[in-house]
């Protein structure tokens, strides 16, 4: 990738808020010259026109609820952009100054090897300590590049990106075939268990950072999870993925140490609740092929998946 190369900004959004347009600001003051910020917005009905006029280098397309999918729709995306980068954000992930772009696509033009980059996410100043510290686990301060080589090192983290603020570089986005279009949920995890399949790197930029959190109630954790365990196996088990359970216990246990250290005990009974939810979740999607549909449909977070 030549310094000269282009880069499009591609965002999916469905009923954005206020947050949205601070946003696109932040994007058009951006070190890196965007050549387009394309959204692909679910049901136009909950659009707010006036985005339009923060930018000539917004271009919005919509699309109705029943056509949207996690990969289907970013690739989508993909196919409107002519960029020699294509950076995915979601549309609560907020640039944290002037160089995301720059220092998000700085490891593509470094390393011929590295296919994609993701950024680093701090939590918001809503979030709750829990999820604080999980934001600072999964995304910590030190930048690098995983491989294959890894895999006994960082286990199924190997595999870990993040569409809230990812980079790829297009052609080989195109040789992969892009995001798979039958997920319900994780289309960049699989795609980087691709990538590294393929030979390919994973950057992590710790100096390339957005604002990005969510305080998810309990039964949201547990249908998130479940959609995790969905997506472990009917997809990541066609690679060679160590087992998730030992790194979701490492997190749970460094979280109980971290809320005993800035003394926020009444987290901790919360946080068990909550890591007991997600366990029971991500067990039962494991196993979704044991249950009813109907109730599968009722389980997921997604549940559009089941509908086939």
């Amino acid at each position: 990738m030549t310094k000269e190369a282009k880069v499009d900004v591609l965002i999916p959004t469905y009923k954005p808020g206020n947050m949205f347009g601070n946003i696109i600001k932040r994007l058009i003051k951006q070190t890196v010259d965007i050549n387009r910020i394309i959204v692909i917005n679910t049901e136009e009905a909950y659009w707010d026109h006036e985005y339009e006029d923060l930018t000539d280098k917004l271009e919005v397309h919509h699309i109705s609820k029943a056509d949207f999918g996690h990969g289907s729709s970013r690739n989508a995306l993909a196919s409107y952009s002519d960029a020699d980068v294509i950076v995915y954000l979601t549309q609560d992930a907020k640039p944290f100054n002037q160089f995301l772009i720059e220092r998000l696509i700085a490891p593509l033009s470094k390393d011929d090897k590295v296919f994609c980059s993701y950024g680093r996410q701090l939590a918001r100043g809503d979030a709750i300590e829990i999820e604080k510290f999980t934001r600072a686990y999964n995304y910590p301060h030190s930048s690098s590049v995983k491989s294959a080589a890894d895999l006994e090192r960082y286990g199924i983290k190997t595999y870990f990106c993040s569409n809230s603020c990812a980079a790829y570089l297009r052609e080989e986005f195109e040789n992969l075939g892009g995001f798979d279009t039958e997920c319900n949920f994780g289309e960049d995890t699989i795609l980087a268990a691709e990538i590294i399949k393929a030979g390919g790197n994973i950057a992590y930029c710790a100096d390339a950072i957005v604002y990005h959190s969510h305080n998810y109630t309990i039964m949201q954790q547990f249908r998130r999870n479940f959609d995790i365990g969905v997506m472990h196996a009917d997809f990541l088990s066609r690679y060679d993925v160590p087992k998730a359970e030992s790194e979701g216990m490492k997190l749970v246990i460094k979280t109980a140490c971290y809320l005993v250290e800035i003394r926020e005990y009444l987290w901790i009974s919360y946080l068990w609740i909550s890591s007991a939810a997600k366990y029971a979740g991500y067990l039962l999607g494991k196993n979704h092929k044991l249950l009813p549909k109907h109730i599968k449909m009722k389980l997921a977070m997604n549940p559009d998946y089941f509908k086939k």
